[in-house]
């Protein structure tokens, strides 16, 4: 839009869960929801309003070989744009694409520096692979290369048992946590297995990514912590392929993988009850494509969370918790409008009809 021009958002505008206006302005690249006086020019859009949507777990710059090039980078976070994703937590990238926050027409993101792995304990060419007297050094320094974040590997395979296993003493994993906290930065971790997530949350984690491991010993943890999880549930998908690939040199390994992955909704569903907080990640970037949050959240449905919970773990509530303002006065205009009630099928997420990032439509 020009200069002196606004547009005009028209419909059901949500705000939050239980917050539904009539319209919205969108002026100098800001909400408003006070009509703008002497517009020039006024463009209208129709339709069912949202704030931008968020991927909590996405990787820009990765794929499933490790670091890409900026072209590649840019595909992968105009795809997501194009699905209405505006806010991205990048859990852990090598690439550095601190080029993106200079483009008005891509996602914003939200990094966790690069993944911090044990040696030899995640996939080749992802992550800084140490060894856990470096732990708190690193921690240290992704805290200061990040946005505020920091992503460690809590388990992987292990060779020796031929099963998932923790990959951080106690010990060292308490210093980590606390340094990255003394630093003003937030922690967490990758983590399929169940025995590795009490010592990670008494050690003080902010977050656990898949969490496929939950069980009604480590939930009620969980929840009276307030340590939250993004189950990304369109890669859990993935876990019986992973487990036949796997099956003949780990067998020990596969079987878990399709317990775990059998038990999926019903881990979810268990946290959701308990009061844990969950958001929306698709952990896109790895082996899966991006522009996935549409399905995320039908997973989360799936798994027993109300429309409005589904929802909120892709907008309000995620928004929120990242420190990301919604649809408020003076907020920044990235939001998407839809041709229906997302509230009423979570379906209609998958085809924004107007995207606007930065106060544009894209």
């Amino acid at each position: 839009m020009s200069e002196g021009a606004a547009l005009h958002l028209k419909g059901r505008v949500l705000t939050g869960p239980d917050d539904v206006r009539d319209e919205l302005w969108v002026l100098g690249g800001r909400v408003t929801f006070e009509r703008p006086s002497g517009m020039r020019e006024v463009t209208t859009v129709e339709g069912w309003v949202l704030p931008g949507l968020v991927d909590a777990h996405c990787h820009v710059g990765l794929d499933a070989h490790g670091p890409v090039d900026a072209e590649t980078s840019e595909k992968q976070a105009l795809t997501d744009r194009d699905a209405g994703t505006l806010l991205i937590r990048d859990a852990g990238s090598p690439s550095d694409t601190r080029w993106i926050d200079d483009r008005d027409d891509l996602p914003r993101i939200i990094r966790a520096g690069r993944h911090i792995a044990r040696t030899k304990r995640y996939i080749r060419n992802y992550a800084h692979e140490i060894e856990p007297d470096d732990l708190v050094a690193y921690v240290a320094q992704e805290a200061r290369r990040g946005d505020g974040w920091v992503k460690l590997v809590g388990d992987w395979i292990d060779r020796s048992t031929g099963d998932l296993s923790a990959c951080w003493p106690r010990g060292a994993v308490e210093a980590a946590i606390a340094e990255a906290h003394r630093l003003g930065a937030r922690v967490t971790a990758h983590c399929f297995a169940e025995e590795t997530l009490a010592p990670l949350v008494e050690a003080g984690i902010d977050c656990i990514e898949h969490a496929t491991g939950l069980t009604e010993d480590t939930i009620p943890l969980f929840a009276e912590r307030g340590v939250a999880i993004v189950p990304t549930l369109v890669n859990i998908a993935t876990f019986p392929r992973l487990a036949d690939g796997g099956a003949a040199k780990f067998p020990k390994w596969a079987d878990h993988m399709r317990r775990l992955h059998a038990r999926r909704y019903d881990t979810v569903r268990a946290a959701y009850d308990a009061g844990v907080p969950i958001y929306a990640g698709t952990d896109a970037g790895g082996s899966l494509p991006h522009g996935l949050v549409a399905d995320e959240v039908a997973e989360l449905m799936k798994a027993g969370l109300p429309a409005e919970a589904a929802l909120s773990a892709t907008t309000w509530g995620a928004r929120e918790w990242l420190g990301r303002p919604g649809l408020t006065e003076g907020a920044p205009a990235d939001l998407v409008v839809y041709e229906s009630d997302p509230r009423e099928d979570v379906r209609v997420l998958a085809a924004p009809r107007v995207v606007v990032l930065r106060g544009q439509c894209r």
